[in-house]
């Protein structure tokens, strides 16, 4: 056959790589709004813009694919990779964009231990996406670590739910703060989905 003598589009990797870099930085700036919480909506615009800046990448990935006639992993998976990268993103920025429109007055201690688990989910996410372009021999380490952490803020998030009922007499306040917590649990449930999206490529390409 000689399509197989076809030259790959490495060009994914350097995307992908873009993706995971624009996320995690959202997740550092989100941790950073719950560490020292002011100038709320200012920096929500802030993530709006990353977010927006994440849109762009996935965009051309898919463009890319659609013009790519031999790609270097499977295209399903390069799909299915995008999309959930760009989902961790969206439930990032949306996180404290509530934060913003609900007009939260302070950051609990409960929701910057989830920011801060979603920093260590990205960061992994980062290592992840770069093991792609060589042997994939970190993928397994990453999902594990990613699979630990999500463990971790389901913990925090039943914990912080319990605490909200149990603490909070006004019922606005529960239904903000839960929201929020789901919000940020979430975030992390599609970190999940990204190292299941790592694992199938890795047993595709062992």
């Amino acid at each position: 056959m000689a399509l197989r003598w076809l030259p790959r589009e490495e060009v994914f990797f350097d995307l992908f790589n873009q993706a995971a870099q624009n996320i995690l930085q959202a997740a550092r700036q989100l941790k950073e709004l719950m560490d020292d919480y002011r100038d709320v909506e200012r920096r929500a615009e802030a993530l709006k813009a990353l977010e927006e800046k994440g849109d762009e990448i996935i965009h051309t990935i898919i463009e890319r694919l659609n013009r790519t006639f031999v790609t270097p992993l499977d295209r399903e998976d390069i799909l299915t990779l995008a999309k959930q990268l760009d989902n961790v993103l969206d439930w990032i920025e949306a996180c404290a964009a509530r934060m913003a429109i609900y007009r939260i007055p302070h950051a609990t201690p409960e929701a910057q231990e989830l920011a801060h688990i979603i920093v260590n989910i990205c960061e992994a996410m980062v290592e992840g996406v770069g093991s792609l372009r060589g042997k994939h021999d970190r993928v397994d380490g990453v999902v594990q670590e990613i699979n630990r952490l999500e463990n971790l803020a389901d913990h925090v998030h039943r914990d912080a739910i319990a605490k909200l009922f149990a603490d909070h007499v006004d019922a606005i306040d529960v239904i903000k703060w839960k929201e929020i917590y789901e919000t940020l649990e979430e975030a992390t449930d599609q970190g999940e989905d990204v190292a299941n999206a790592l694992e199938s490529i890795r047993g595709k390409n062992m």
